[in-house]
Parts: structure tokens; sequence; C-alpha cells
């Protein structure tokens, strides 16, 4: 059994702060531990971070597993040598667990890097950013901060990315951006579609490059998924992202990687760090891997509180995009930010807006006993009349706007 995140620092001992304060920056430079603020009661100190349930950020609330933790321990002893051997190290695992050359295979600090820098390598001022909305904004921000245009396509009606759509689109566009499964809609799309997309964007614009986005690859139960890796292998337009933030429960750990043809690989380095992770880190990653019951365990666990969750929310009127992730998007009828406050003023947190589903939460999966908790209060704030919850001032959204997943 995972042990908790609680007990994570203490089961590390001396070493647990070089890895506290070591850790890059995540996806965003948002809220230290995502989601909405704390909501101070009215009299006394605010609650701390062990009272509040923090399902906002699609983190995994089990953290690493029991053999990731070993290894970090095992490995502290090389916390004053540079980490050249332990990147090498990581590269060969990681290549040797998805089935491809070493070459093929290029780390990030969190797949947040990767995606910045197949930003900055692919997109221009001349040749742009498509994009999905809403999806996960990194990639788009990035684009207009660098002065490249940005077309976003809504997705669909069942918050699936809507691929005829984006073609229409794709013409002249330097860089595609396909989540898959969704952020925040949690939906994904089959090898058969994914295929057939990338096809005829490649007839429509032969120069556009496609960044598959995978960080919930392994939550996926839909039968036709497959990851898009082996397209990546055949086509050097095709790139594929996957992080350790996830399913392994290392976001705090920063740790991603991209698979693509060398050439492809080739064109982000000079936008990636290279030396951002910790001996700490490609340890845990390398054991974690190779932990294919925990892994299971996990996939089993989310599964579980998910169902409950979406079965919760359907008892209390509520509508959930289908998910293959370790969160829902929710219709919850009414304004999401409403809704988020009024949760955060019980302590629990949920996830940011994502416009222009203004009637939609997206929700994390914790663990079952703080799922079972959530929806309660989810309960008690959708019995609540509209114009009694509190909304929070917008400002406070653009502040957390760039916070991970």
């Amino acid at each position: 059994m995972s042990p908790s995140r609680r007990s994570f620092l203490s089961t590390l001992g001396a070493g647990g702060f070089a890895i506290a304060s070591g850790a890059c920056a995540a996806r965003g430079a948002g809220a230290a531990a995502g989601g909405a603020p704390i909501q101070a009661p009215a009299s006394g100190p605010a609650p701390s971070l062990a009272d509040v349930i923090r399902i906002g950020s699609n983190e995994n609330a089990y953290g690493p597993g029991a053999s990731a933790l070993a290894a970090i321990r095992d490995a502290l002893p090389e916390a004053n040598r540079y980490a050249f051997l332990a990147v090498g190290d990581t590269v060969h695992a990681i290549a040797a667990h998805v089935g491809v050359a070493g070459d093929h295979v290029a780390l990030g600090c969190g797949s947040s890097e990767v995606l910045v820098a197949a930003v900055a390598a692919f997109t221009s001022r001349d040749s742009g950013l498509l994009t999905a909305s809403p999806t996960f904004e990194l990639p788009g921000e990035r684009a207009r901060t660098g002065g490249a245009p940005v077309v976003e396509v809504r997705v669909d009606a069942s918050g699936r990315l809507d691929l005829d759509a984006m073609l229409d689109h794709v013409t002249g566009s330097g860089l595609v951006y396909f989540c898959n499964p969704n952020n925040p809609t949690s939906t994904v799309h089959g090898a058969p579609d994914v295929q057939s997309f990338i096809g005829r964007l490649h007839e429509r614009s032969p120069q556009t490059t496609v960044l598959v986005d995978e960080a919930y690859h392994e939550y996926v139960d839909a039968p036709a998924y497959t990851s898009a890796i082996p397209l990546a292998l055949a086509d050097p337009r095709v790139l594929v992202a996957r992080t350790f933030s996830k399913i392994h429960g290392m976001a705090g750990l920063r740790i991603g990687y991209a698979v693509g043809q060398p050439s492809t690989l080739r064109r982000l380095h000079p936008w990636l760090g290279g030396m951002t992770m910790s001996v700490l880190t490609a340890a845990a990653a390398r054991a974690s891997l190779a932990d294919a019951a925990h892994i299971d365990e996990q996939r089993g666990r989310n599964r579980e509180a998910k169902a409950f969750t979406v079965a919760a929310l359907s008892h209390a009127g509520c509508t959930a995009f289908a998910s293959d992730a370790n969160f829902v998007m929710v219709d919850v009828g009414r304004d999401c930010r409403s809704f988020a406050s009024a949760c955060a003023a019980r302590q629990v947190r949920i996830a940011r807006p994502f416009p222009p589903l203004d009637h939609h939460a997206r929700i994390t999966i914790g663990t079952l006993d703080e799922m079972r908790r959530a929806t309660a209060v989810f309960a008690e704030v959708l019995s609540t009349p509209t114009h009694v919850t509190a909304r929070w001032p917008r400002r406070h959204w653009h502040d957390v706007i760039a916070q991970e997943c």
C-alpha cells in the first residue's frame, strides 16, 4: 500500500528538505497548493493544509509508491553528485518502458517544460498554435507570450476535441496541441480518430507538428485508445509528451519526457534545461516505472473513487462528461466560480474555471475517503440557492490560471 503524502517527508527523514527545496517549478506559477485559496474562519487561525481536501490540481492523492520512496532514500548518499549518470540511466529506463531507443526520449522538468519547448520550437509570428477550448492553457499562454497567433476551437457538446473543426483551421499552423485525454474535460479519442486526424492534418498542412499530450495516459480505460507513440516514431511531425506527475504521484518531484524522432527532439533541446532533475527524482522515476503493481493499484483506486463520485454527483442532479482520467468535469448547473467558492468555504478545493464551460466544475479524484467527504459538501452546496453562495473576485482566478493541470 502506498504511504500517504502526509507521511512523505517523515519517511524520507533528513533528506526531505533537500527534495522540497530542490524541486523546480510546476507547469505554472500558480497557488502553491493548487485550486482556490484556503478560506479563513471568522475567528481564529486559518486551517492547515492537512484540514483541506485538495482536489483541484489533478494530483495523485496517494503520492509516490513505496518503491519510489525507498529509491529516494537509497539515493540520498549521491545527493552530493551532479545527476549526469542518473539522467542517462533514467532516459534509458523510460526508453525501455515505452519500447524505443534512448535517442527517441528527452527529459523535461515535468511535461510542462516539454510543452513550453515545443511551443518555442514550432511556433512563430507566422506559424501559430492551434488548440482546443477548453484545454490545458499553458501552450496557448506561452505562444501568446512569444508573439505567435493562437486559434482555439471549442470542444463539442460531449466535451471532446472537435477534430473536424480543428482541421478547418489547421492550414499554416506551426503546432497543434492535442491533449488526450483532454484536460479539463477528461474525454479521450481512440486510436482510429487520432491516426485519421493526424493523417488528414498533414494532407492539409504538411509542415505542421502535432504535440500529443498524454499526461493521463495510464488512467485511460476506453478500449479504442492507444498511445500515439507509434505515430511519433513513424512521423517526424508528431511528438508525444508524458509526465510522472499523475499516476506516479510525483508532481512535486518534477519529471516528464518527450518521445519522438531524434531530429524532432533536437529542435526542443535549446529550451530544455538538461540538468533540472535531481538524482533523487531520477531514482524515484526509475523505481516507479518498474513498479507495475503500484500503477495497477493506482488505476484501481482511481476507478473506484471516480465511480463513487460520479454516482454521488448524478444523485445530486449533476451530469459529468465521460472520464478517462483522474478527474471529472461536471455540469453543476450554476456559475462554477460561486460553486467553487462555496466548496472552498467548507475546506474542499476544486479547480479554477475553464471558460467557456462556465457551469462546469473540474473535480480531481482523491482517495475514496476524501471523495466521500467532498461529495457530501457538493450535495450541501448544490442544495443551497445560488444567490446565497459567494463569488471570488475575478482577479483571484488570474492569479491561479497558470497553476499545474
